[in-house]
């Protein structure tokens, strides 16, 4: 049997496994995440063998051989004494401390092959911490833990490895990582595409927002900047290149435009699930909160791309190169997506789990696809899409359930030694009672500890140890999550570890530097929108109608005068009073007054307004 059946049994494996918990209700709750944990580790140490391709690969093979073992071995001990673990106090023996020394091994050297090596030295810093952070001076000093406690509490119970952190992963995220997968490999990907095509295609820079809508839609069903770039960065970037637009600015605009999908619902990069777990609050509850700042985020991006398109005069896309709308809005396009979300919405309105409301897409999306591909496609043709799905679901969920599971080893850590709180109370006695300050401080540190690691990973760790200084100085729980989350996600586009960015100029053959310069500048009213969040409660939609109102006016003003101050957009045609009216603007904007927002976006309008006259004038 080749490498190559093996890798696509297990992931189609890990697919049926998890379409199944997801119809039937899962296991209790150690059972599914050790089941859970045990086939995505072996899976991925199928698709990340060591070695290969070189002459020691037969060592690499036995090292993964062993550690696979190892991780089967843990989860079937997990899985047998369930009933001991849960309703007893279990001491740890020497086979418990071997099997999590194992077990985390596994994880950890599977996270170095995914995603690097700065995720598994986070995971070690907070171990040793644990157990040797009591020899610390000053403040980060604890009072100190055996091996034998850190046993008990990574592998012995449900707040180390086995906690909510793996829960959310072996249950709700990879129910609708299997929802993602199925829509796009049953014609979701190309009808997104396509409408992306005829929205975007024929305006101004139509290419790169074609780029700006195909990745917003993908990136609401993936969830992840990397894979979003690597899957329509592929097609987009290239035309942005053939119709003549700069190397670096196609790469930038396909980077933003991907990053951007991890703070649009529904998915989010999986970390909604994450917080409405933290949070505890109903998924509903963060979808509402994130939607505004999202749509904020496109119109930015959009706005942006214009202005850079009209200054350049970059190229529309052909005539002849866009699909027709009688292709796009076909039945066999459009059913399976109307159907996968359909029966998502009525699983949600009728009080199902999210992770039941995912099964229910699924169901509606296969019927769609049955149905309307039945005289276009062959069974078996149908079956291997959907066999496609499975495995690609499967081969999603790898990274997705070892990142998790390591992060939770870490934030266990970190509650069982207090370093969150800790590092909380430094954070506010160096800025005062201030949550501007505070804000600062913290938005600054999710850039720097977000760099390199995926986001619902960089999101975790943050939201543990920096979310609470910013609750302490009064910031609404949900405003101070989603805040470090959008931190932490645009760590992928900021220098000098900008991972989106990376694979973007690996596509556009260009050099990273000047395409992260331009991704900044495309990405430049992300980097505001967060504080929006402390400013205007409406930006969560709340404070009623007024609030809210003041918040998208607030969005607005910010949204159209940062592009057009960064692009150099003229508005009454003198350069000087133009970038003054925009810094008033902006200022207006960002001052939580019930009137100044209205102001701002009147004088923006205003100013423009009277530009246009005197163009037609001087005409």
């Amino acid at each position: 049997m080749t490498a190559e059946r093996v890798q696509k049994g297990l992931a189609i494996l890990v697919g049926a496994f998890v379409f199944y918990t997801a119809a039937t209700g899962p296991f209790e709750g150690l059972i599914q995440r050790a089941l859970f944990l045990a086939l995505v580790c072996c899976l991925g140490f199928a698709l990340y063998p060591l070695g290969a391709g070189t002459r020691w690969r037969p060592a690499g093979l036995a090292l993964d051989l062993a550690l696979s073992a190892v991780v089967l071995a843990a989860c079937g001990y997990v899985v047998w004494n369930y009933d001991a673990i849960m309703t007893t106090l279990p001491w740890a023996t020497t086979l418990d401390m071997v099997l999590t020394a194992g077990l985390v091994l596994a994880v950890l050297e599977l996270g170095r092959r995914t995603v690097g090596l700065i995720f598994p030295v986070l995971v070690l810093l907070g171990l040793g911490y644990a157990l040797f952070g009591n020899h610390l001076p000053g403040p980060l000093r604890h009072r100190g833990f055996d091996s034998a406690f850190v046993t008990e509490t990574i592998f012995l119970g449900d707040l180390g490895i086995w906690g909510m952190l793996t829960g959310v992963a072996a249950t709700v995220i990879a129910a609708f990582v299997l929802f993602g997968a199925l829509l796009l490999h049953t014609g979701g990907g190309q009808a997104f595409m396509d409408l992306a095509m005829r929205l975007g295609g024929r305006q101004p820079g139509g290419a790169a927002k074609i780029a700006t809508i195909a990745s917003g839609l993908f990136g609401m069903i993936s969830g992840s900047a990397v894979a979003n770039v690597a899957t329509t960065g592929n097609f987009t970037i290239p035309m942005m290149i053939r119709l003549g637009y700069p190397r670096p600015f196609a790469a930038a605009v396909e980077a933003v435009a991907s990053t951007g999908g991890q703070i649009a619902p529904p998915i989010m990069g999986a970390a909604a699930f994450v917080m409405a777990e933290i949070l505890g609050v109903p998924y509903t509850t963060i979808i509402m909160g994130a939607i505004l700042p999202a749509i904020l985020f496109y119109v930015s991006v959009f706005v942006t791309v214009h202005f850079v398109a009209v200054r350049r005069e970059l190229a529309v896309v052909p005539e002849a190169d866009l699909p027709a709308w009688g292709t796009i809005l076909a039945p066999r396009r459009v059913a399976p997506i109307l159907c996968a979300l359909g029966g998502l919405g009525i699983g949600i309105w009728l009080g199902r789990s999210i992770s039941t409301s995912a099964f229910y897409g699924v169901i509606g999306l296969l019927l769609a696809f049955v149905l309307t591909q039945a005289g276009q496609l062959r069974p078996r043709a149908m079956a291997g899409r959907v066999l496609d799905g499975l495995e690609d679901a499967g081969r999603g969920m790898v990274i997705i359930g070892v990142l998790l599971a390591g992060a939770q080893v870490l934030v266990s850590m970190i509650n069982l030694t207090g370093i969150g709180v800790t590092l909380s109370s430094l954070i506010v006695a160096l800025a005062g009672d201030s949550v501007v300050l505070v804000a600062g401080i913290v938005g600054l540190v999710c850039l720097i500890m977000g760099m390199g690691l995926p986001t619902t990973a960089a999101y975790v760790l943050v939201a543990a140890v920096l979310a609470p200084a910013m609750t302490a100085v009064g910031v609404d729980p949900l405003a101070a999550h989603l805040f470090v989350f959008y931190f932490a996600t645009i760590s992928v586009i900021t220098p000098p570890v900008c991972v989106a960015v990376f694979v973007a100029s690996g596509i556009a053959k260009t050099n990273w530097l000047p395409a992260a310069g331009e991704a900044v500048r495309l990405g430049a009213v992300t980097y505001i929108v967060p504080f929006l969040l402390l400013l205007y409660p409406g930006m969560l939609l709340q404070g009623g109608a007024l609030g809210i109102l003041e918040a998208v006016f607030a969005g607005l003003a910010l949204v159209l005068a940062v592009p057009a101050l960064l692009a150099g957009a003229p508005l009454t045609g003198r350069r000087g009073v133009d970038v003054a009216l925009l810094l008033v603007v902006i200022g207006l904007a960002i001052f939580p007054h019930v009137a100044t927002p209205f102001l701002a976006l009147a004088l923006f309008f205003g100013a423009r307004h009277l530009g246009h006259r005197q163009k037609r004038a001087l005409a």
